[in-house]
Formats: C-alpha cells, sequence, structure tokens
C-alpha cells in the first residue's frame, strides 16, 4: 500500500517504472488499471495519470484492444532531454561512476550578450562557474553558468558549486529552477575547450545554451554545457 502525498501519481509512476526496470510484470504486460489501483490503494484516475506519463516517456506503450506493454526501446533512453538533471545522476543511468572539478568561479561584468540573456543593466555582476563533469575519471562534460550576483543573498564557499546549479540556486538565492529554454548547438572544440575535455582541437562537440527561468517566468541563470558524443550519448523519442 503506497502512503497519499500531494505527488501521488508521482510516487505511482515511480513505483510502476521500477518494477518494469526489475523485469515485475510476466511478458512485459502492465496490468489493467483496476488491478493496479487495487493492488497499490489508489484511484483509477491516479493510475490512469501515471501511466500516461510513463507512456510519453516512452516506457511504455499501448495497443488497442490488447493491453499495455513494456517498450523495451524506451528503455534505452537513460536520460530524457526534456528534464531537468543533475549531470552527476545522468552519468550513473550511463553505467560511469562520475566525479566534479570546479576549474574557476570569478565574479564579473556581464558580459553584453549574458546581460541581454538574463535582462540585466549593462556591466551588472554576474558570478561565473566553470565546472569539469568526469565519467570514470574521462573528462565528459564542461559547464560554464553565469548567475545574477543581486540573487545571491546568503554567503557561499567554493564548496557550495559542487552541488547541481538548481540546488544552489534554490538554498542560496531561494529561487526554484522551473525550466530552461534551450537550443541544441552542433560547434567545433576551441583550443580551451579541447585542452580541458581532453580532445583534438576542433573535434565536433554538442552544445546546450540555455537560459533558465524560476516559477515567476523571470530569467535567473545562463547555462553552457559542452558535451563529449564519444563517451556520452543523447536519445529521444519522436513522435508523430
Amino acid at each position: 500500500m503506497l502512503k497519499r502525498s500531494p505527488s501521488l501519481t508521482e510516487q505511482v509512476k515511480s513505483h510502476i517504472k521500477r518494477r518494469i526496470l526489475n523485469e515485475g510484470f510476466e511478458d512485459g504486460r502492465i496490468p489493467s488499471e483496476t488491478d493496479l489501483a487495487n493492488e497499490l490503494g489508489v484511484s483509477r484516475t491516479t493510475i490512469r495519470d501515471a501511466l500516461s506519463r510513463l507512456e510519453l516517456e516512452g516506457v511504455i506503450y499501448r495497443k488497442q484492444g490488447a493491453g499495455t506493454f513494456v517498450n523495451e526501446a524506451g528503455l534505452q533512453l537513460k536520460t530524457r532531454l526534456e528534464e531537468i538533471w543533475a549531470y552527476e545522476a545522468m552519468l550513473e543511468a550511463h553505467g560511469y561512476t562520475p566525479s566534479t572539478r570546479i576549474i574557476s568561479i570569478e565574479q564579473q561584468s556581464a558580459p553584453a550578450s549574458i546581460a541581454r540573456d538574463l535582462n540585466l543593466s549593462a556591466d551588472a555582476p554576474v558570478v561565473t562557474i566553470q565546472k569539469l563533469f568526469l565519467a570514470d575519471e574521462q573528462p565528459v562534460i564542461m559547464t560554464i553558468n553565469h548567475l545574477p550576483l543581486g540573487l545571491i543573498t546568503l554567503p557561499y564557499s567554493r564548496a557550495d558549486f559542487n552541488s547541481p546549479m538548481y540546488q544552489f540556486l534554490s538554498q542560496f538565492c531561494q529561487q526554484h529552477l522551473t525550466y530552461y529554454l534551450s537550443e541544441i548547438v552542433p560547434l567545433n572544440a576551441s583550443v580551451e575547450l579541447a585542452e580541458t575535455l581532453c580532445i583534438p582541437p576542433d573535434r565536433a562537440l554538442i552544445c546546450f545554451d540555455e537560459i533558465g527561468y524560476n516559477q515567476d517566468n523571470l530569467p535567473i541563470i545562463k547555462a553552457y554545457s559542452y558535451f563529449r558524443d564519444d563517451l556520452l550519448r543523447l536519445r529521444l523519442i519522436r513522435r508523430e
């Protein structure tokens, strides 16, 4: 029996997904909504909503007149591009042992493009954080985050940036990172990026160029993430 909570649908979804990953459903067939509702002690509406979310993730699929089944192809998706995730967790999902190194933290005047994206006045101060994420001790992701200095309300140390940025924003800025507006950009590695990621210069990279927004739709962070695609593959399901 699952305990009721404000996030009951998400709790049910996670429970069903764990069973799927543990091959807990015979022949990959998901029980009926009624059977699941009785088993977990929740309403059919909650079950239906949880299954709809799993279907949207590509974890299950419905076949008219036959039932609901595990989508083996969808289980290959280790990272969903439309979700906010910590890179450490993403690397773990790909089977790596993750670690993080802070390259630099500096306060500077916001470059014009950063000020524009964050709705800041010209030369407003920002804190720029460069981090390197490693998979089994191999550099795989470099990030550059620009955070308006005026948002930070509590004293912080260098070590505080070891946590994911959404945690720092919540703890030290009282800001909830609700979503990113992301642009996926292919580019060739600069000399600096190549040295940091231990790859040849001009090697092709994938860049996430992102602006993060709070619950009031106000920009609170500008982020760049550079991925080595030889160690990390990003997949998605495209639907008709």
